[in-house]
């Protein structure tokens, strides 16, 4: 599945992920491969996400750049305080305000 995460200003994060767990709005729901089509809001909460194999970039908030990576099995967090997720096709996009890098890997 490839994932973009944009907020305002900035693409945040962008490449293959296995997974993408998000704070919607009726509770918190986990997209996998070949996910129905959804389109949902978004509350305060935490995207984590799990890297796939291949090249992937994010925004590192701390440098104030953009990296690369192709680590798989990366686990990346972003803290948010709200936005929009849609799915369809194994293509994810989330319109997210409120950004906070907790980028972390395991």
């Amino acid at each position: 599945m490839d994932i973009t995460i944009l907020t305002p200003d900035k693409e945040v994060f962008h490449g293959a992920v296995v997974s993408v767990k998000v704070p919607g709005t009726t509770g918190q729901f986990q997209v996998l491969n070949n996910h129905a089509p959804i389109v949902s809001s978004l509350e305060e909460g935490v995207i984590d996400l799990v890297t796939d194999g291949g090249l992937y970039r994010y925004y590192d908030e701390e440098n104030g750049t953009i990296k690369e990576g192709s680590e798989p099995g990366r686990k990346v967090r972003f803290h948010i305080s709200g936005g929009f997720i849609e799915v369809l096709n194994n293509q994810i996009a989330l319109l997210v305000r409120g950004l906070g890098n907790n980028n972390k890997s395991n």
